[in-house]
């Protein structure tokens, strides 16, 4: 296969806030999906979502996929990637007798967590609910007899995870032969994860002959290494940088001792604005500590991580949408397909060692054109993972200088230890570790 265009210098295009690699021509300029090419059905289904302007990656993207281009797309959490793969896939397969009975699978989308694929199944199902084409789901954590009766009956789309895929592949429970598209989606994510070598042995069975769609927020050697291996003369189309932070989040930062960080949480919590709070440690068991401590003062909250059932996982993020718990506690892998657009703030309760996750747990608020916040908390062994981040945003982020747990205050001294105080410092954690175990947690 060709090797992807290598593209340092992007120009705009005519989609505001997208380039393309030069020399590709520019999709049709559209502020509304009518002018997207696409099919009364899917346009039916979009409309009913409220969805009427595509958002710059959608608008990049569609046209060349409908056309039936190799695609690399730069894009971050919360820019509306998934619509940008989802519905020229549905009209393809459309066009090629998708919805029959038994028809082996055509289009295959790959994702590096269960709640993330639960989300793009979902929002395969919501444009394509007038379409009969069927989507199905595979990922680890569940009994695999359901997913083996599903696949019997036979699915059209399948989004999967890449340990639970692998695993049905050999036990030759699933066969790819008639493939027609294929995504890899969060490729970045695929890298930290650990998956990589799970996804080239996934992508190593696929036929030669089809449409490949790569997305990923961050483009490190090894994706693009990957990249350059499966796609073939592609299309790129970046969106909004990954330094880049969505204008409407106010951004708030707070020095406070590693002891004091639950006493501080549970303040900033009594704040009536504070309506819906997604909160984010670095640990499984940091979650846990978190969630006690919430639990103790009387605070709705649950949490979600890779320790976590399927079941528990999917009622405890049921319940936060549904508004019933207040606040969720996450690690940033959990936390991947989290979908909410009423999310009023968002809560660095442990700085991440990687600068650019920063940037994907802030987008989880201010969607759909709200206001958010995101709140970050920094103790004295987080320094160097705070100058990381200001680094990579190009600003400095604002300081709390007035709270009653800042350094130093009598309040702080006297305030109940947390329970992460027993964990191990970070002072001694790699800051850009991209590879995290292989692990078959998804």
């Amino acid at each position: 296969m060709n090797s992807v265009s290598q593209a340092p210098n992007l120009h705009s295009s005519s989609i505001p806030g997208a380039t393309l690699t030069p020399g590709t021509p520019p999709p049709v300029t559209s502020d509304r999906f009518e002018r997207l090419a696409l099919l009364p059905t899917l346009l039916r289904a979009v409309r009913e979502q409220g969805y009427e302007i595509p958002t710059p990656i959608q608008a990049g993207a569609i046209p060349h996929v409908l056309a039936g281009q190799d695609l690399l797309g730069c894009a971050q959490t919360g820019t509306g990637k998934t619509a940008a793969f989802a519905l020229p896939i549905l009209q393809r397969l459309l066009g090629s007798g998708a919805g029959r009975d038994r028809q082996p699978v055509r289009a295959l989308v790959l994702s590096p967590t269960r709640e993330l694929a639960a989300q793009i199944a979902e929002d395969f199902q919501t444009y394509g609910k007038y379409t009969g084409i069927r989507v199905g789901m595979i990922f680890g954590g569940v009994s695999q007899h359901g997913q083996e009766q599903m696949l019997r009956r036979g699915v059209d789309i399948l989004v999967a995870t890449p340990g639970r895929l692998l695993d049905l592949m050999q036990q030759r429970l699933i066969q790819f032969s008639q493939i027609e598209v294929f995504v890899l989606d969060e490729a970045d994510r695929m890298l930290d994860m650990g998956f990589l070598p799970d996804v080239r042995r996934i992508i190593a069975t696929l036929p030669r002959k089809r449409q490949t769609l790569l997305f990923s927020a961050t483009m490190p050697a090894d994706i693009e290494a990957l990249a350059n291996s499966i796609l073939s003369s592609p299309v790129r189309v970046a969106v909004t940088p990954v330094a880049s932070t969505v204008e409407k989040i106010v951004q708030s930062l707070y020095f406070v001792g590693r002891d004091q960080k639950s006493a501080l949480l549970e303040h900033v919590l009594k704040n009536q604005d504070v309506t819906r709070a997604l909160v984010f440690t670095r640990t499984k068991r940091a979650a846990n500590q978190v969630l006690l401590r919430l639990s103790r003062a009387s605070i709705r909250a649950d949490v979600i991580h890779g320790n976590k059932s399927q079941g528990a996982r999917q009622r405890a993020l049921a319940q936060f949408k549904a508004g019933s718990i207040r606040v969720l506690v996450a690690t940033d892998i959990a936390a991947r397909g989290i979908d909410v657009e009423s999310i009023s703030h968002v809560v660095n309760y442990e700085l991440p060692d990687i600068p650019e996750t920063y940037v994907h747990r802030i987008g989880r608020t201010a969607r759909a054109g709200a206001q958010g916040a995101a709140l970050s908390f920094c103790d004295s062994t987080e320094r160097s993972q705070l100058r990381d981040i200001e680094r990579l945003i190009r600003m400095p982020v604002p300081v709390v200088q007035e709270h009653p747990f800042r350094p130093g205050t009598a309040q702080a001294q006297a305030a109940p230890s947390s329970p992460s105080s027993t964990s191990p410092s970070s002072s001694n954690r790699p800051r850009r570790l991209r590879f995290r175990g292989r692990g078959r947690s998804n």
